[in-house]
């Protein structure tokens, strides 16, 4: 039987960069990927013949030290700086670029330039905690305590002012927030948007929607395509061994006088691979509850991991077209677009939502993947992809054929009004719902955070005590994925993060 230092359960981003930092410790590195293809989220998939598309369609805070210490200039990653257009079905767009923001008034335009100096001051403050672990409540170590030092020095020296601003705004609801700094409806519900996107949190949520859009101001934005590809690369480069069409059954966890052990994992094929270790990049319910086994863990911590809240919001609407859409007020569709003309139109849609109802107004953020990546299409063809809020992971009533219908017609008519002749270039379309994603991408409640982004489920405390600074209950099992410290979206951080830990 094959042994490793380290097998890693999962081929998504999280996975492959943890891989990646193990093998250049010295350990051996088994990646064991069920699907196809390695990416995980990120992975492009075929929808129609000639199209492609991945779920989460777009990076745009990837963590620039993961980038150079793995090299991945290298192997084709580059950055790249994408706009933000809030649409208008009546006319021009609002823009918002790295430094400015057109298609407001000026006195909207002026008050970004403060907000955005406030955000930024308060991101940097924040971003080196997401590229190291957060300390338990309690510890004494003198590492751990040097990491809470190190927080309290960088909100020291924003100053009185801008510290009194970083406190309050934290756990701000993203309405209050938007209302102080703006009068423009699309540009505050634009801003917003990344506080809020993948969540089950709207605008007027009080809860951790600010800390979300402080979260994604760090990092870099990069091509989702060569993001995946130059991670593999990396990885298989320093020795990493990337097995897929391996879908992990069960951990082997074996008894001693001292306690439980991970020392390997069981395939669905009854094939049996040992190791030292097992670092999953799984979500922690499909960790704990199913590789695990619950008859592996105490009562109590099974109970907090079965109460994770892992319900998406999210669906992926997939459009093959004949060519280049135009949407009102823009040039060239060249960013990410955001359909959500108010924050009460976010809210309403959410509202539907929270009561297993899908909104007659969806709310959505469009991009076309295929102007940067043109493989992804047939020459002079294009890809839509539309990340569609809020649809229920558990529709009341359940995901029936006409459930599917109307939801996904309802979304074209949504786009159709701020791109009129959409519906002729439609050569084929694909709407998956929560329940899809799970289904197709093996995370539970189809939630690409993991567990929801809250601030119950947040730092020391994310997915749960017991299991948030990477080591779990189970000796020798450790976690990689979105559901612990930092979070979700395409950023490496906790593959980064389990790896340093696991060195250490």
């Amino acid at each position: 039987m094959h042994r490793y230092d380290s097998i890693i359960i999962g081929a998504g981003h999280n996975g492959l960069v943890c891989a990646t930092y193990l093998a250049r410790g010295g350990q051996r590195v088994l990646v064991l990927e069920a699907a196809d293809a390695p990416g995980g989220l990120a992975g492009t998939r075929e929808f129609h013949p000639g199209f492609h598309v991945a779920a989460a369609h777009s990076v745009n805070h990837f963590a620039s030290k993961i980038a150079a210490d793995l090299g991945l200039a290298s192997y084709g990653y580059q950055r790249s700086g994408q706009s933000l257009a809030g649409l208008n079905a009546d006319g021009d767009a609002v823009v918002v670029t790295h430094d400015g923001v057109n298609g407001t008034g000026t006195g909207d335009a002026g008050s970004y330039s403060k907000y955005l100096r406030l955000m930024q001051r308060c991101a940097a403050v924040l971003e080196p905690s997401w590229l190291k672990k957060i300390p338990p409540i309690g510890s004494r170590s003198m590492s751990d305590l040097l990491s809470f030092a190190q927080l309290g020095l960088k909100l020291r020296l924003l100053g009185k002012e801008d510290m009194r601003e970083f406190m309050r705004i934290a756990s701000l609801p993203a309405r209050d927030l938007m209302d102080e700094f703006f009068e423009n409806d699309i540009l505050k519900a634009t801003l917003a948007w990344d506080g809020l996107i993948g969540s089950r949190m709207a605008p007027r949520s009080p809860n951790s929607s600010v800390l979300a859009m402080l979260y994604r101001m760090s990092g870099e934005s990069a091509n989702i395509t060569g993001l995946v590809k130059a991670l593999q690369a990396a990885a298989e480069a320093d020795g990493v061994e990337i097995r897929c069409r391996a879908e992990v059954d069960s951990l082997v966890i074996d008894a001693s006088a001292d306690g439980l052990e991970a020392t390997g994992v069981r395939l669905a094929n009854g094939e049996e691979i040992a190791a030292d270790r097992v670092v999953s990049s799984a979500d922690p319910r499909t960790t704990f509850l199913n590789l695990a086994g619950a008859r592996n863990l105490n009562i109590g911590f099974t109970n907090r991991i079965r109460r994770l809240r892992c319900d998406g919001y999210v669906a992926k609407l997939h459009l093959a077209l004949d060519g280049l859409p135009s949407f009102n007020g823009l040039d060239r569709p060249d960013g990410r677009m955001i359909i959500a003309p108010e924050l009460d139109a976010i809210e309403f849609a959410f509202d539907d939502a929270k009561y297993g109802e899908s909104s007659a107004n969806p709310v959505m953020e469009i991009v076309v993947p295929s102007l940067q990546e043109t493989a992804l299409a047939p020459d002079g063809q294009h890809v839509l992809s539309a990340h569609v809020m809020y649809v229920p992971y558990a529709r009341k009533g359940g995901w029936t054929s006409d459930a599917r219908k109307q939801i996904h017609d309802r979304s074209i008519d949504t786009i159709a009004r701020y791109a009129p002749a959409i519906r002729e270039q439609i050569i084929h379309s694909e709407f998956l719902t929560p329940a899809d994603i799970e289904r197709e991408y093996r995370v539970t409640g189809g939630h690409w955070h993991h567990t929801e982004f809250a601030m119950d489920q947040l730092l020391m405390m994310r997915p749960t005590y017991e299991a948030a600074q990477y080591s779990t209950p189970i000796p020798g099992l450790y976690l990689c994925g979105a559901g612990c410290h930092p979070g979700g979206d395409l950023t490496g951080a906790a593959g980064h993060n389990a790896a340093q830990e696991i060195l250490r």
